[in-house]
């Protein structure tokens, strides 16, 4: 299986690459140019940062309309924090648009809240997201906004803190988490491990 992480400058890509070669014996490479992606089956968007600024990388690398492109046209996508927050119309962390892929927006956690939200928390899977295979546990968190799908069925798995919000995108071909399942231990070792072989049956 050719999985390719995206490099944009931003997040831990090795930290990545090397959860995901452990997971399975996928070719996984870093790119960073959009004729990479032309033979990928897997798309792998990870990220930590400003949203802004990962628009701005994406779009200066010539990334930004061919992950847009492969997600469209069918080919797996992961992603992975910013990765998940990307695929939505807006933040309000910044004023550029996002990848428009899914409808909704990224709101920051509320007032009186410890942010960034990090460290261990729950993730619960929704029974009915198709993802049988997913066990609810405890995975690692580093972020201060979180996404609000207009559509409440592609919440796939959420989180509490404050109040109960989206942890796990689902719909198609996407698969998108707010938490680290690289920096997850083996749980998220056996999140990667389940669904790299699910999206390989």
């Amino acid at each position: 299986m050719r999985i390719r992480v995206i490099d944009y400058g931003m997040g831990n890509l090795r930290s990545v690459q090397k959860a995901l070669e452990a997971a399975s014996s996928a070719d996984v490479r870093l790119v960073s140019s959009p004729e990479a992606l032309s033979d990928a089956e897997l798309v792998v968007l990870p990220g930590v940062g400003a949203f802004d600024h990962a628009v701005e990388e994406l779009k200066n690398r010539g990334l930004f309309e061919p992950v847009a492109e492969a997600i469209k046209r069918g080919t797996p996508y992961l992603g992975l924090c910013l990765g998940l927050q990307l695929l939505f119309e807006s933040s309000e962390e910044g004023v550029r648009p996002g990848l428009g892929i899914l409808e909704g927006r990224v709101v920051r956690f509320k007032e009186g809240l410890r942010i960034p939200h990090m460290g261990w928390n729950r993730v619960d899977f929704a029974e009915d997201a198709g993802m049988a295979w997913a066990r609810s546990g405890y995975f690692y968190f580093v972020h201060s906004y979180f996404a609000e799908p207009a559509d409440a069925s592609l919440t796939a798995g959420t989180t509490q803190y404050g109040a109960r919000f989206t942890s796990v995108i689902r719909r198609g071909n996407i698969l998108a988490t707010q938490f680290h399942p690289e920096k997850s231990q083996d749980g998220g070792l056996g999140f990667l491990t389940s669904y790299l072989k699910e999206i390989q049956k």
